[in-house]
């Protein structure tokens, strides 16, 4: 059995005050396979290049293996995927090479093509396979779900079940659960390994959190009724020591011992309450809470919204898919799936308004008003109270709904720029629940979003039921969400 092992690990950004991690300290097996799982922003990305050596840090980390950090970026994007492929295991055969590939359902032609022509799902593919054949390698895998489809992520899980010595980063629940057997989460306070798949580890967190909240209300009414002893004892106190004015000597003597024997008791009942807020202190500090998120839709005039009669996205070389037709009603929750290049994406945008060449007949709501969260959130740049006036959504209302989303405060004055994928894709979700429209549509609104804020806008969408045509690739979420589903 090879340990690595991370000691009194600390770290903050360019020598600050601001710990993104204090004093942390676990071991891990070489064998295992890690699914890392924590809130936007605390840290799995910085964590990983931390062991990669990129930072200083205060601590210790030391590993019996070379680590490797996926995605792994490419040299030349015009090169062929073989000869890449080759450049980061060079001692492995061409057959061997081509045999890993075929298990994650990656033609052979691809190995002759440019990188650059490969979709992103095929780049993910043959990058994990080509760094799975390294020898005396961890790998680090950072978010390999976002560019599959449903079809894609279930391959990669399986693939990943049979292989060993990895942290994965990942907020695809049922992704986690097909291919992990110990879980890394990053807690408010700490980093902890727990094993078993996401479920199991899930369901622990869940006994432990209602555990601490349930010691967390006791200990508050202990100090509740702690207080208000200790304020009846020092006003008995008071008032008896007022009371000896005017008695006789002996008297006097009484009253006052019984009142400092008073005043002794208070004390001592001040001391428990200062000992039980000290223990209530020590809890809540790995609890993540998710408060409810809002949602106003405007009322549509007419029960229909779309109608779709046979279409299908056709830039001139013919249809990108085969025709679809569905029709959009009050309430439903539509889930377009559908795999990578199928035209999702350009069907989304044509439904937005956006001029996008098609065949066949599709006939928007008159006024239609649609709210659209896009793919990529490239160039959020700013302020975040900039951005929102420039969308003309209430700036009070926009940073409460990122506020529950798991945002601090301290990044309110942060430029976007600097935030992590998942965050600005959160800013993006935000701003789309803060306009007032008849439609939503969102295009993979979950990738790089943390597990918790998923949940979170699961609980939304349920309780609010708004009409919303959305691409997922997230089993879970789609299973729970949709109540129709538009296969392209």
């Amino acid at each position: 059995m090879a340990l690595i092992d991370v000691s009194h690990l600390s770290f903050a950004y360019d020598g600050g005050y601001d710990y993104i991690f204090r004093d942390v300290s676990f071991q891990i097996d070489t064998d295992w396979r890690l699914g890392f799982t924590g809130r936007n922003g605390r840290g799995k990305t910085t964590f990983l290049r931390l062991l990669m050596g990129e930072y200083p840090y205060e601590g210790t980390i030391s590993a019996p293996a070379a680590f490797e950090y996926f995605p792994y970026p490419a040299a030349d994007m015009d090169m062929q995927t073989g000869d890449i492929l080759a450049g980061i295991c060079p001692e492995v055969p061409a057959w061997q090479l081509r045999r890993e590939l075929g298990k994650l359902a990656v033609d052979e032609g691809a190995l002759y093509r440019p990188f650059s022509t490969l979709s992103n799902g095929e780049r993910t593919k043959s990058l994990l396979a080509a760094l799975f054949l390294r020898e005396n390698a961890f790998l680090l895998i950072d978010e390999p779900t976002n560019h599959l489809d449903m079809r894609g992520r279930a391959l990669v899980s399986q693939y990943l079940s049979r292989k060993k010595g990895y942290i994965l980063v990942s907020h695809d629940r049922a992704f986690l659960d097909g291919c992990v057997d110990h879980i890394l989460s990053i807690d408010r306070a700490d980093i902890q390994v727990c094993r078993g798949n996401f479920s199991a580890w899930w369901e622990n967190k869940q006994r432990r959190d209602q555990f601490e909240t349930e010691q967390n209300d006791r200990l508050k009414k202990e100090i509740r009724r702690l207080r208000e002893t200790a304020r009846e004892k020092a006003d008995w106190s008071d008032r008896a020591e007022r009371a000896k004015i005017g008695q006789g000597a002996y008297d006097r003597g009484y009253i006052g011992h019984k009142a400092a024997r008073m005043m002794g008791r208070a004390k001592a009942i001040q001391a428990r309450q200062e000992r039980a807020a000290e223990e209530k202190s020590k809890l809540l500090k790995n609890i993540d809470t998710a408060e409810d998120l809002k949602l106003a839709q405007l009322p549509y005039h007419s029960p229909r919204l779309l109608y779709l009669k046979d279409v299908a996205v056709d830039y001139g070389q013919g249809p990108v898919c085969e025709p679809v037709s569905f029709t959009l009603e009050r309430g439903d929750r539509v889930a377009v799936q559908g795999p990578n290049g199928a035209g999702k994406s350009s069907l989304l945008k044509l439904i937005c308004g956006v001029d996008i060449p098609h065949t066949g007949v599709f006939e928007p709501g008159s006024r239609l008003t649609v709210s659209y969260v896009p793919q990529d959130t490239a160039g959020l740049s700013g302020s975040l109270t900039a951005y929102a006036e420039d969308h003309g959504i209430d700036v009070s209302l926009f940073l409460a709904i990122l506020r529950k989303l798991d945002f601090e405060r301290a990044q309110f004055e942060k430029d976007m720029a600097g935030y992590s994928a998942g965050q600005k894709k959160k800013v993006l979700i935000a701003r789309s629940l803060c306009e007032r429209a008849h439609l939503y549509v969102w295009d993979e609104p979950m990738n790089y979003i943390d597990l918790i804020s998923r949940m979170q806008i699961e609980e939304l969408l349920l309780k609010f039921r708004p009409t919303i045509l959305f691409v997922e690739h997230d089993r879970a979420f789609c299973e729970r969400v949709a109540t129709k589903t538009v296969r392209l």
